[in-house]
């Protein structure tokens, strides 16, 4: 039997969850006063007259980046909600979050190592301004294209200097040379090297991942003839600053390697920080892959992309 204390436990809880009237009007209704609405309240939820549910979406998102963090052992893994699982939209999310993460991270002294192409163009042009010391930024790879496609490099540059008060350094040559001599020759240069070398020395790189198909970015700005791209097609899975790798995570082509501008993976397996930013089911394997292999210690993706990556 429902006691008169529970009764009006009730009644009050009712008026305040359910109707949304204040503590002070219920006091009014009901001609009881304000404590006492408080201690009824109280009351209800310790009698579980009343549960408080918070739906939370970010409680899903922090289990998916444990499952991942502990699935490819990485330092850390950030999951951007996409309210589409659609390639436009996930890069335009994960190159915020991506952003909004350097942010907090970039600090004083440090020398930042970056990419190219689409989704880095995403990251760039979502950043904040963050006043810093002696900050450097060095491009990983080469960036003119053959053709009229744009690579977004020097624009790339100019966002993430602006953004955190540095010095940039472009590296102002094609990614890949027509032969590994011509190649040599032009890194024998002092100011190619020591840009090359300041890459390799930067403490953060940040970076996406490309695929094989016939639409990506490498295939378009006329590197490669048709014999080398079904060549590659044939052997890779995707590529990391246009090194293009195999299901195992190891250079695919020798040949194509020797004539590519910019870090090894290797090098970039030693980073203290390396954040790898991509989203899409369609640099599943390639992301898949530069994970298991280490290229990468930190994530940024997309919560359609973080599950399919946990069943993979």
């Amino acid at each position: 039997m429902v006691k008169d204390k529970d009764r009006q436990s009730i009644n009050v809880a009712k008026l305040y969850y359910k109707s949304e009237y204040s503590q002070n009007e219920i006091a009014k209704l009901l001609n009881i006063s304000r404590p006492t609405v408080s201690k009824l309240l109280k009351y209800a939820k310790e009698k579980s007259y009343v549960t408080i549910q918070i739906n939370d979406p970010m409680d899903g998102l922090d289990d998916l980046s444990l499952a991942l963090k502990n699935k490819y052992n990485l330092k850390d893994v950030i999951i951007a909600i996409s309210p589409l699982n659609d390639d436009y939209e996930i890069k335009k999310q994960i190159g915020y979050v991506a952003a909004n993460y350097l942010n907090d991270i970039v600090k004083d002294g440090d020398v930042i190592g970056i990419s190219w192409g689409t989704t880095m163009y995403s990251v760039a042009k979502q950043l904040n301004i963050k006043k810093l010391k002696n900050v450097q930024v060095v491009q990983l790879k080469g960036g003119l294209s053959h053709t009229h496609i744009d690579t977004y490099a020097s624009e790339v540059n100019d966002l993430f200097t602006r953004a955190f008060n540095a010095e940039g350094r472009a590296l102002p040559l094609p990614v890949i040379f027509d032969s590994p001599e011509l190649k040599k020759i032009t890194e024998k240069d002092s100011h190619i090297n020591g840009i090359i070398k300041m890459g390799e020395k930067a403490n953060i790189a940040i970076f996406s991942t490309g695929t094989v198909e016939d639409d990506a970015l490498l295939f378009r700005l006329g590197y490669f003839s048709k014999e080398e791209k079904k060549r590659i097609q044939n052997h890779a899975v995707g590529d990391v600053c246009s090194r293009f790798f195999d299901k195992y995570g190891n250079i695919c082509d020798e040949k194509i390697n020797s004539r590519t501008v910019g870090i090894a993976l290797d090098e970039l397996r030693k980073k203290d920080i390396s954040i790898l930013v991509a989203g899409g089911e369609r640099k599943l394997n390639s992301l898949h892959v530069a994970l298991t292999s280490k290229i990468a210690n930190t994530l940024v993706t997309d919560q359609f992309t973080a599950k399919l990556l946990l069943s993979k």
